[in-house]
């Protein structure tokens, strides 16, 4: 099982047929590509290609992932070689660590 932190990420969202993606980075090095199909395709399973690994998700999957790479660290690329088992990932938190409630709006009280 291999678990490489990620520090940069690159989205390309085409305007022709190929697939939207995002490009996943350790120092400057590209270490794998989040690769986003139609919802309704069946997914081909995660492989590693080269020195890459692509794992494959559906595009309602999409805002989900960008969300965690952008709100989130740090954050790693899981790649265990198996099925069901690869993808992105964070540490173990705390509940509730570092999400402030939201103000009350004027009045309410």
């Amino acid at each position: 099982m291999a678990l490489t932190p990620i520090s940069e990420y690159v989205v390309m969202y085409s305007a022709n047929a190929f697939p939207p993606r995002i490009w996943l980075k350790n120092v400057g090095k590209y270490i794998g590509q989040l690769i986003f199909l139609e919802d309704d395709a069946k997914l081909p399973g995660d492989q590693l290609v080269g020195d890459q690994v692509y794992l494959y998700y559906h595009l309602r999957h999409y805002a989900n992932c960008l969300d965690l790479l952008r709100n989130e660290q740090p954050v790693f690329l899981l790649f265990t070689g198996k099925a069901m088992e690869n993808g992105i990932k964070t540490l173990a938190e705390e509940v509730g660590e570092g999400e402030a409630d939201p103000p009350l709006p004027e009045g309410t009280l």
